[in-house]
């Protein structure tokens, strides 16, 4: 019950699957004044045949008041056919008009409801399927980076849900076919709201390192096991992360000034590096688990078509050049660069 309170007060926005309701209804009232200066023309072309409550012949005002009240079933029947033109022309053209008018207005109120209906229901699945999936609280420049990387790695978009309170990002990250969460990041029911219990992953992407800070405390204390990296601008701030629960921490600006440096010296290294970043298309940084057959072997044995350059043991990263990653064991996971068309 609290978390359907909590999606009401902060709604969820799920990617849109079909087009806006609001542009139907803009359709259907643009056919209904259609349908209302049709019939006005068809009473004022044969405005000879009408008349008014005071038997005067209608004007083109009278035309459009009958018009109006005729179609919308109102009929005060202060202007009327009189002749059996007239008389014939209501019957075979403003009649239909009149339903086609109904139609379009109870039509347009059960597309109301049905489109009310079917998003909570939509909501209410989304919730109960949404598991291990990763949060990115923050969509600017560095969340829709992430987001690339993720997909590009096979995140599937429908584990992706994005937390901001900036309408705009809000809207992008629709646009690109992700849930989004309405709000600011640090506060507890957003996050609950974004399913913060049943995460996999957070990523903490925001422009401001103390609103990174209060993000990454307030995730790590709703969910204990999930893994939380997150980005600061400067350096002397990364250590608060960590502090707070950060499992990776990224300086950006730091990571940002070394390329740069490099690029003075060295620009085919930062290629090189940038290509290595760009998930899923040239060169690839991969983690690959140990198999049975490959235990035992040592690290530069392992497989010829990826250059290995480090092992994960008991959590711990372990360079190629260090003794200890001499050779694989069982639970290890090799860290290696490969082609991303190289298979397994």
């Amino acid at each position: 019950m609290a978390t359907e309170v909590t999606e009401q007060r902060y709604p969820v926005r799920l990617p849109q699957a079909d087009p806006s309701p609001f542009g139907s209804i803009q359709r259907r009232i643009a056919v209904a004044l259609r349908l209302v200066i049709f019939v006005a023309l068809v009473a004022y072309a044969d405005r000879g045949g009408y008349r008014d409550a005071a038997g005067d012949e209608v004007s083109l005002l009278d035309a459009f008041y009958y018009a109006t009240v005729s179609i919308t079933t109102t009929g005060y029947g202060d202007v009327i056919p009189v002749s059996d033109t007239a008389r014939f022309l209501t019957t075979v053209l403003i009649t239909p008009a009149r339903i086609l008018f109904l139609i379009l207005l109870v039509g347009t109120t059960l597309e109301l409801l049905a489109e009310r209906t079917r998003e909570v229901y939509r909501l209410k699945r989304w919730r109960a399927t949404l598991k291990e999936h990763v949060i990115i609280c923050g969509y600017g420049t560095k969340g829709r980076s992430a987001v690339a990387s993720l997909v590009g790695g096979g995140t599937d978009r429908s584990l992706i849900v994005v937390v901001d309170s900036d309408e705009r990002a809000l809207e992008r990250a629709r646009s690109d076919d992700l849930a989004a969460v309405a709000g600011d990041a640090a506060q507890t029911e957003i996050l609950r709201a974004a399913g913060i219990e049943e995460a996999g992953a957070v990523i903490v992407a925001s422009d401001r390192d103390d609103a990174a800070v209060l993000i990454t405390l307030t995730a790590r204390e709703l969910n204990p096991t999930a893994t939380i990296a997150s980005a600061v601008r400067e350096e002397e701030n990364a250590h608060l992360l960590r502090q707070s629960g950060a499992d990776s921490v990224i300086t950006s600006s730091a990571a940002a000034g070394r390329l740069l440096g490099l690029a003075t010296e060295t620009p085919l290294l930062v290629a090189v590096l940038e290509d290595l970043l760009s998930v899923g298309e040239g060169l690839d940084i991969i983690e690959q688990p140990v198999t049975d057959e490959e235990a035992g072997r040592r690290l530069a044995e392992f497989d010829p078509r990826k250059l290995a350059v480090g092992v994960i043991r008991d959590g711990d990263l372990i360079r190629f050049d260090d003794p200890r990653a001499g050779r694989l064991e069982i639970g290890d996971r090799v860290v290696c660069l490969c082609n991303q068309d190289t298979p397994g």
